[in-house]
């Protein structure tokens, strides 16, 4: 199983921007997507957007559009999710995933990044 490791996270006030990266170690494996999903305390893990790895289609939660930006390098290595205009309720854990072809189902995860957006 790929390791993936995030990196970006931190305190910032709102209406601030940060970037999320993630990067991947290990062993290589067909993608059908990467994704990123958040998790704040005492609610349920959500998906945030993700990135269809075959052509390259982005998809975004509603809470999300227009703010958030997943995007990949050219050379396919690394994912990253660009978060604009971030409010208080944007506060939460966010995870890095890997779809595998083999099962289309987000079975890879990273121990995540924490963004706390100040008010």
């Amino acid at each position: 199983q790929a390791q993936l490791v995030e990196s970006g996270g931190g305190l910032v006030q709102a209406g601030g921007s940060l970037r999320l990266s993630c990067a991947a170690s290990g062993r290589t494996f067909s993608r059908y997507a990467m994704g990123w999903f958040r998790q704040a305390p005492g609610k349920t893990r959500e998906y945030v957007a993700s990135i269809t790895w075959s052509d390259g289609n982005t998809y975004y939660a509603e809470s999300v559009k227009g703010r958030f930006t997943i995007s990949r390098n050219s050379a396919k290595t690394t994912v990253y999710l660009q978060m604009n205009n971030l409010n208080p309720e944007d506060t939460a854990v966010y995870y890095c995933a890997i779809a595998p072809m083999t099962t289309r189902s987000y079975d890879h995860w990273g121990q995540g990044a924490q963004v706390t957006v100040s008010s």
